[in-house]
């Protein structure tokens, strides 16, 4: 029990040096033995108990360190994932304090670039989110924080994507700029035009938009843009119908002036606006000359003059009249200009009728006479083409009866040459004719009404005429056979009986003759009879020695119904 410690531990050295202490002091208090076991067992128990709590602190401490080299030996490996590096780091050798050692100044340059691409990130993220704010019209936009950014995906592709994605944003968002500054710009001059209030009406669409002054940013959002579209089409509309309310005023205007013939000078305090009468929505741009109180100001002189018409409305009205009579002479329609009149009297002077309603009923009858009229020009134009015909044709007929045409008088040659035009129009009119009938019955197919001319169905007319030039036609045809008959039957007389003259009268004298004794119809019937039934005997008789006589270029004709009967 008092056995000494080694003398190489200066522990056990100072143990042993204090248990004989120890055991000097229990022999001086005089402690059994027993006690004496019991305290020194009670000393090695408490030293067994202060060895095991180092033992596990020291374990803890060394389970400590191996934890923080797998912890930092993993944050070095997400790091390097997140960046999309496949780095590969090893602890290396040594004890795990050097292990540490090796691997916390890497650790700590993963970090610093981590953080720099972390800030670079949310930087750019703040931006898009910024832009889409402002795209959305949700005003401010909401902070990007650490937490709203996946770390685990820091690689140069994703940095390289929203950098694209911003910088589609930052185009967008210039055009967006631009159209919304297109459409202030278009606003502006439509509100210049009419007089609109434009800040109020861009105040109205969005403050930012009437006062940028204040460091507001330019609103470019979707309801924006929608909104000054809108707004721009509807101020497009109200120029539009205010061109138009103004054109038709100023139309209604110039009218008036010109029914009532005003003075110059009271028309020159409208040039503003008639210079409008003709203009195209584009073409107008002057300020306020589509103003409200321009409108209003045109009104109000309608009106006056409206006011100063009613007391000239009957002259108005058969003003209106003669044109509408004008028309239907000009195109050869019936009407009756004294009946109408009448009525038109009878409804002025008894009072139930609206004036301003009669003058457009009579301008609605107007435009429908100028239409029909329209439609009937090509027709009027081709019976104006046959009506000359017809005269050249009525003249060349009384021309060629004339004996003395071809003699040397003043003017023959005129009448030969108008006589050779006239043969060649005269040649076209059969078909001149049908052209016009079927031109006629053409617009009376489409129409519903016959066409009338000169208060007379023009086809009836048509008809008439070329009943008409049949007969004249068979006329022509009998006069030129009773005169080749008479020629003959002179003839033979000259050949029977002998000529009376020495000199034989030329053939155009017989003929001249002929045509101015003339041929009346009824001796054409007694001529023949004579002929063929009191000398038929003596025809037969002399037939050897008329075919000696007559003319080698005769042509024999048809006999006609009175020559066969007669026979």
């Amino acid at each position: 029990m008092a056995s000494s410690p080694p003398s190489f531990s200066p522990s056990r050295t100072t143990c042993a040096s204090l248990l004989r202490q120890l055991q000097i002091i229990w022999d001086e208090i005089g402690e059994s033995d027993t006690d004496r076991d019991n305290m020194l067992l009670q000393l090695e128990q408490e030293c067994l108990d202060i060895y095991h709590r180092k033992v596990e602190e020291t374990r803890k401490h060394k389970a400590n360190l191996n934890k923080l080299l797998d912890d930092a030996e993993s944050e070095v490996n997400n790091i390097a994932s997140s960046f999309g590096d496949c780095l590969s780091f090893s602890r290396g050798k040594g004890t795990l304090k050097q292990q540490l050692a090796n691997i916390r100044p890497v650790l700590e340059d993963l970090r610093s670039k981590k953080d720099e691409r972390v800030k670079e990130f949310l930087k750019i993220k703040s931006q898009i989110s910024q832009i889409c704010a402002e795209i959305a019209g949700s005003g401010q936009s909401k902070d990007v924080k650490d937490q709203d950014l996946d770390q685990h995906d820091l690689t140069t592709k994703k940095l390289g994507e929203l950098k694209l994605h911003l910088d589609e944003l930052q185009n967008e968002k210039v055009l967006r700029q631009l159209k919304v500054k297109n459409h202030i710009s278009i606003i502006s001059e439509l509100s210049t035009v009419m007089s609109i209030d434009f800040k109020k009406t861009l105040n109205d669409v969005h403050p930012s938009l009437s006062d940028s002054s204040n460091g507001a940013l330019l609103s470019i959002s979707h309801d924006t843009l929608a909104a000054l579209t809108g707004v721009v089409h509807s101020l497009k509309q109200e120029k539009q119908q205010r061109l138009q309310k103004v054109q038709e005023l100023t139309k209604f205007l110039v009218e008036l002036w010109d029914l009532m013939e005003m003075p110059i000078d009271e028309q020159k305090a409208f040039n503003h606006v008639t210079r409008l009468i003709s203009a195209s929505v584009d073409e107008v741009s002057i300020r306020g000359c589509l103003s409200a109180d321009v409108i209003k100001q045109v009104e109000v002189e309608v009106q006056r003059l409206n006011v100063l018409k009613a007391s000239k409305m009957k002259e108005l009205v058969f003003k209106r009249q003669n044109e509408l009579e004008e028309i239907y002479r000009g195109v050869h329609m019936d009407v009756d200009s004294e009946a109408a009149r009448q009525i038109l009297t009878s409804r002025i002077e008894s009072g139930d009728i609206d004036m301003s309603e009669l003058l457009q009923s009579m301008d609605d009858q107007i435009r429908m006479a100028k239409e029909q009229a329209l439609s009937r020009r090509d027709i009027l134009d081709r019976v104006e083409k046959w009506k000359f015909a017809a005269e050249e044709e009525k003249w060349l007929d009384e021309y060629e009866k004339d004996e003395n045409r071809y003699s040397a008088v003043r003017g023959a040659h005129k009448n030969l040459k108008r006589a050779e035009k006239a043969r060649i129009l005269v040649s076209k009119i059969q078909s001149m004719v049908e052209n016009l009938t079927a031109k006629v019955k053409a617009w009376e197919t489409e129409k519903g009404i016959p066409f009338l001319y000169e208060k007379v169905p023009l086809l009836q007319s048509l008809d008439e005429y070329n009943v008409q030039r049949q007969l004249r036609e068979e006329e022509k045809r009998k006069s030129r056979e009773q005169k080749r008959l008479n020629e003959q039957l002179s003839v033979e007389q000259e050949a029977m009986f002998g000529s009376k003259s020495a000199t034989k009268k030329p053939l155009s004298q017989s003929t001249h003759a002929n045509t101015i004794a003339g041929t009346p119809t009824g001796r054409r019937g007694q001529t023949l009879s004579s002929r063929y039934g009191t000398s038929g005997a003596k025809d037969r008789r002399e037939s050897g020695r008329m075919n000696n006589i007559i003319p080698v270029n005769y042509v024999a004709l048809p006999k006609d119904d009175s020559a066969s009967r007669g026979s």
